[in-house]
C-alpha cells in the first residue's frame, strides 16, 4: 500500500504507482496529474465538493440523508473517497496535509486510475449506496428504484455529465 506522508519526510507523496510528488505543488483545482510514470492519477482534494462527480439534487439528498459519525459534519468527499480506498486500497495514495498552512486543503487522495475512471467509480459506489438504501425502504421503493438502475448507464452518465460541468476549466460550476 502507497506510504502517506509523514511530518518531516519532505513533504513527498508516494504515489499508487511509486513516484513522489509534493503536495505543496498539487493546486486545489487540480483533478489529474500527468505524472513521470507515464499515466494520469486522478487527484481529488476534501475540498472538492461531491458536486464534482453528482448533481447538486443528489448531493442534498445524501447529506440529508446519511448520518456521520465522525468529525465531519456530514456526508462529503471524505466519506466518498473513502469508499473509494476501502474498494481500492493499494490503488489510492491518501494524505493528511492539515498541518501544510501552504497547500489550502487537508486531504488529498491520489488514484492510479485517471479523473475519467475515478468518476465512473464514485458514480458506481453511490449507486450502490443509494441501492443499499432503497431496499431498506418499501418494496415498491426498492423495486422501482431497481428497475431504473436497470436503464442507468454509468459511463454515458459521466460522459453528458463532465460534459455539462466543462471539466477542462478549472472554474466548472455545478449543475
Amino acid at each position: 500500500m502507497p506510504t502517506p506522508r509523514v511530518p518531516g519526510d519532505d513533504d513527498r507523496l508516494e504515489l499508487p504507482c511509486g513516484e513522489t510528488v509534493r503536495a505543496v505543488d498539487l493546486d486545489m483545482g487540480l483533478r489529474e496529474l500527468e505524472c513521470d510514470c507515464g499515466g494520469h492519477h486522478a487527484l481529488v482534494v476534501d475540498a472538492h465538493p461531491i458536486s464534482r462527480f453528482v448533481p447538486e439534487s443528489i448531493v442534498d439528498v445524501l447529506a440529508g440523508s446519511i448520518e456521520t459519525d465522525d468529525e465531519f459534519p456530514e456526508f462529503g468527499t471524505p466519506h466518498v473517497m473513502g469508499m473509494v480506498l476501502e474498494e481500492f486500497p493499494e490503488k489510492v495514495s491518501v494524505a493528511d496535509v492539515s498541518d501544510d498552512g501552504r497547500v489550502g486543503y487537508a486531504l488529498i487522495w491520489i488514484a492510479d486510475f485517471d479523473a475519467r475512471r475515478l468518476h465512473e467509480i464514485v458514480v458506481e459506489l453511490l449507486v450502490e449506496l443509494m441501492e443499499h438504501a432503497a431496499s431498506h425502504g418499501d418494496e415498491a421503493t426498492a423495486t422501482r428504484f431497481e428497475q431504473q438502475m436497470l436503464e442507468f448507464d454509468v459511463a454515458a452518465f459521466v460522459e453528458e455529465y463532465r460534459h455539462e460541468r466543462e471539466f477542462d476549466s478549472e472554474f466548472d460550476t455545478p449543475v
